[in-house]
């Protein structure tokens, strides 16, 4: 069984997400509502998703970066945005901190602004503490796309989607960016839309 994603719009979106309670990490509807998270993101396919996108207000997140989502970049692509296959697994009440912040640009999408990208700058390291699905805690270090993945999430849990730091003159619809920009560096596609070079 899969949730319905909820999308861009819905107030849900756009309120802070509730910490869980200890007594709750292990309840059967914590239990449930992981097991269906995990089913939605595979299913949609998504490298991530937050519960509040399936019309639940609370800090729950599942990620997963499968290496069947990988097969169609190129090595380059995958080099420059620093991708690799992340292992499924839940992070609970996460706290992130930013370990490096060197921006790193890449189209970005989201599975609750269904059929669009934009570019949209992130951190290039950062480290999450957490609670997994047993409420026992987790400290992760991510770099670059993974990174990327954890902040997106987080940033579900605060009430905030990539529309709010996106570049605006990038938005594009998932067809156009295959058509228009797909395998183009982000140098190329700023200076094809008349964007400044991006610095640092």
């Amino acid at each position: 069984m899969v949730l319905k994603i909820v999308q861009a719009g819905d107030p849900v979106l756009r309120q802070r997400a509730r910490e869980l309670m200890p007594e709750e990490i292990t309840s059967p509807e914590v239990k449930s509502l992981i097991v269906l998270m995990r089913e939605t993101m595979r299913d949609s396919p998504g490298v991530g998703l937050a519960a509040p996108q399936v019309g639940v207000g609370l800090r729950v997140i599942v990620v997963e970066d499968r290496p069947e989502y990988q097969a169609g970049l190129s090595a380059e692509d995958l080099a420059a945005r620093e991708r690799k296959p992340v292992d499924f697994h839940v992070l609970i009440n996460p706290r992130l901190v930013v370990e490096d912040a060197t921006p790193a640009e890449f189209h970005e999408g989201c599975l609750s602004v269904s059929g669009y990208t934009a570019l949209v700058a992130r951190a290039r390291g950062v480290r999450v503490e957490a609670l997994d699905e047993k409420g026992s805690p987790v400290s992760i270090s991510a770099r670059g796309w993974y990174a990327r993945i954890l902040q997106h999430e987080v940033d579900h849990l605060e009430g905030t989607l990539y529309l709010d730091r996106m570049e605006t003159r990038s938005l594009a619809t998932m067809e156009n960016y295959r058509r228009h920009w797909a395998g183009r560096s982000t140098a190329e596609v700023r200076k094809a839309l008349g964007l400044p070079e991006r610095q640092g």
